[in-house]
């Protein structure tokens, strides 16, 4: 088995790519000129955004595990080009030139509305406003709709291996104003690498699914776990499942996250 993975060198990517290897996965990561691929992976030059260089890098792959995503920018035909023309780029390319390849496409459970009345569920209507979010869920419906063997995850907010994105909270709790008992699911990378390799099986063909730890984390507590504080309320709550999702689908269909909880991650000196 070949795979072809984007995004090789991201938050996600970066982390993933080295458990895929050390699992004896045979892959091949996309890269822009000049750069290189990690160790032990094979390097296939080629740009998102340049439909003819994807060519060659999808021919004979079993596999495609996209993950390349713009988001940290207020640049939004940025993101929207990205991520949606990106990957309708890629999605042609495995058409034409890998129809038989398993494609699987990480995306983000902030597609679900702020208003829900119980915790996000992949059946769930949506309607994100923000760029991100909205181009990722635009995304979905080109795979979904592309003729191939497609499969989705939906990750919660992931953290941990020295990624600095759970130590970012404190910011995004205080741009955003979120409410210190807000919960929020989350996802660890080891376990974003457990949700992959399952998918690679084919456990998770045809489906959008939320890839979630076991215990949505308050933002207060979240805050305090990497040493700094968050004035707290015992104002009720105006959207208590915002930010909880339900990874109920994915355990059905056999995902047991290792890390089930921030507070494992903490113990073990994961983060």
């Amino acid at each position: 088995m070949t795979i072809l993975v984007t995004g090789a060198t991201g938050l996600v990517g970066a982390r993933l790519l080295p458990r895929l290897v050390e699992a004896g996965v045979d892959c091949r990561a996309l890269m822009r000129g000049g750069k290189e691929a990690p160790a032990g992976v094979a390097a296939a030059k080629g740009d998102l955004s340049d439909p003819a260089s994807l060519a060659e890098a999808v021919e004979g792959v079993s596999a495609i595990i996209h993950l390349a995503a713009v988001f940290r920018t207020h640049d939004t035909d940025l993101i929207w080009k990205s991520n949606l023309e990106g990957t309708r780029n890629l999605i042609a390319a495995a058409r034409a030139h890998a129809p038989q390849a398993r494609f699987i496409m990480a995306s983000t459970t902030n597609i679900y509305n702020a208003n829900s009345p119980r915790p996000g569920r992949e059946d769930d209507a949506a309607d994100p406003q923000q760029a991100y979010p909205a181009s990722k869920l635009a995304a979905e419906k080109e795979l979904r709709d592309s003729g191939l063997n497609w499969s989705i995850q939906r990750f919660g907010f992931v953290y941990g291996d020295q990624d600095g994105h759970l130590e970012a909270v404190p910011k995004y709790a205080v741009s955003a104003k979120w409410h210190p008992a807000q919960r929020m699911s989350m996802i660890h990378h080891r376990d974003i690498a457990t949700a992959m390799q399952l998918a690679l099986t084919g456990a998770m063909d045809g489906r959008v699914v939320n890839i979630v730890d076991e215990a949505p984390t308050s933002i207060y507590e979240l805050v305090e776990l990497v040493g700094e504080t968050l004035d707290g309320s015992s104002e009720p709550l105006t959207n208590p499942w915002h930010l909880h999702v339900d990874g109920t689908l994915a355990r059905t269909l056999g995902f047991q996250p290792i890390v089930r909880t921030v507070h494992q991650a903490v113990h073990e000196k994961l983060m």
